[in-house]
């Protein structure tokens, strides 16, 4: 029987083994995602401008599969901050049918393991959509509102920084503004444009509240 590598550990695998341990001073994040945030290196310039951004998205992934491959990609990359945005693939059923507690659940074992090794998190919500191009039947646009509801007030409890991606990219259909996709899912460079500068400021924020904190001991 042929053993498959469900959570896809070998896709970075040797990427990681290059990769030293940070220096003292280097502001390490690392963006944990799908194929959202997989795509963000081929089709916009952020993580060219900023070299201290690793980029661990895997297109077509779920909560799942993100849990299990969060220590070899993420922990092991000791990184100051990790930037978590996941849950899309989820609703669309593409590891098999999903609720918004499962969902959550797996984000939330994620942040704690992150908080575990005083690795700073910031939750991203999930993108609009109201259609999934490879699963028609389904119909999401409700579906991430309440995913993000959760998530956003999770956040909040809980003093996790909270980037709000959908608010600046839904139409008034509840899916992705036509001008930033060109399949309704996905962001083309323009979309990219809309989300750069939202995570960048908080990263900016949440490394100065490091360095804050840092300084008080």
């Amino acid at each position: 029987m042929e053993v498959q590598d469900w959570p896809y550990l070998a896709k970075y695998e040797q990427e990681n083994a290059k990769i030293e341990l940070p220096e003292p001073d280097e502001n390490r994040v690392v963006f944990l995602g799908d194929s959202i945030t997989e795509f963000w290196s081929k089709e916009h310039i952020f993580f060219d401008k900023h070299k201290s951004f690793i980029n661990r998205g895997i297109s077509g992934q779920t909560t799942p599969q993100m849990l299990l491959r969060f220590r070899a990609d993420v922990i092991d990359l000791r990184p100051k901050i990790v930037v978590i945005l996941a849950g899309g693939n989820d609703i669309a059923g593409n590891t098999g049918v999903s609720n918004a507690k499962i969902i959550t659940d797996n984000i939330f074992s994620m942040i704690e393991l992150a908080q575990v090794h005083n690795i700073k998190v910031i939750l991203c919500s999930v993108l609009p959509a109201n259609f999934f191009y490879w699963n028609p039947k389904e119909k999401p646009a409700d579906r991430i509102i309440e995913l993000n509801s959760i998530l956003k007030n999770y956040a909040l409890s809980n003093t996790i920084p909270f980037v709000d991606y959908y608010s600046e990219m839904v139409d008034d259909e509840k899916g992705l503004q036509s001008t930033l996709s060109e399949d309704r899912v996905h962001p083309n460079t323009a979309g990219y444009e809309i989300m750069s500068p939202l995570i960048e400021k908080e990263i900016e924020l949440t490394l100065n509240n490091i360095k804050n904190i840092s300084n008080e001991l």
